[in-house]
């Protein structure tokens, strides 16, 4: 997939907009000029970042994904239209969610010099979110509807640390690598899983594991 291609499908199976195109651009610009000044994401993979940040982290809200109809139901439940972003980054797939939806995102980075870039560019951008600059650990923080998590912990602790921000109807929605059939066989030895693994649009090896979990009794 090329970069034009990527493009392609955010305009034509997304609707973005050219006014949110603008946008991500502009926080392109950004990413781009913050890399001078500190590591946020692998300078290989900029000239792919519409392939591999960009649609990588957009196709979370695909109808095939993460259905228009489940998205309108957690968004009327008691958390509201709150999305939870663990290890945000360089802002992916957090920014991109806040860029493209109506969903009110948080942005969980625990690093400080991270944490003020992604506030620079929500300021930048006017976006529905905020940061909260803190280890998941120690985040006192209310439950969610979605939690998504991109390169953050491997299965087990991932779903250990997001316990406190979920209830049994929040959504999950994780990219992961090749290893997800694997770490999902682990996580059932403890949780109660009703996830399935679907397939990357940006990446035929990798899976986006995606539903809801509960811990064992």
């Amino acid at each position: 997939m090329t970069e034009d291609d990527a493009r392609a499908i955010l305009s034509e199976e997304f609707n973005v907009s050219r006014e949110t195109i603008e946008k991500i651009n502009i926080y392109i610009e950004m990413l781009k000029q913050e890399m001078q000044n500190q590591n946020l994401i692998s300078a290989a993979s900029l000239g792919f970042i519409w392939v591999r940040h960009i649609l990588d982290s957009a196709q979370l809200l695909h109808p095939e994904i993460f259905s228009a109809e489940k998205a309108k139901g957690l968004q009327t439940s008691a958390t509201g239209a709150s999305w939870l972003d663990m290890g945000s980054g360089a802002g992916f797939p957090g920014i991109i969610i806040a860029l493209m939806s109506n969903w009110n995102v948080t942005l969980l980075e625990s690093r400080s010099r991270r944490a003020g870039f992604l506030q620079s560019v929500i300021d930048a951008l006017d976006l529905d979110a905020i940061v909260a600059c803190s280890r998941a650990e120690t985040y006192d923080s209310h439950k969610f509807s979605v939690i998504s998590a991109r390169a953050f912990a491997p299965l087990p602790k991932l779903l250990r640390l997001a316990a406190p921000f979920s209830t049994r109807k929040t959504q999950y929605l994780l990219p992961k690598g090749r290893n997800a059939e694997n770490e999902l066989l682990e996580v059932r030895k403890k949780w109660s899983t009703k996830i399935k693994i679907i397939p990357s649009m940006t990446d035929s090896e990798a899976g986006i594991l995606v539903g809801t979990v509960k811990q064992h009794d």
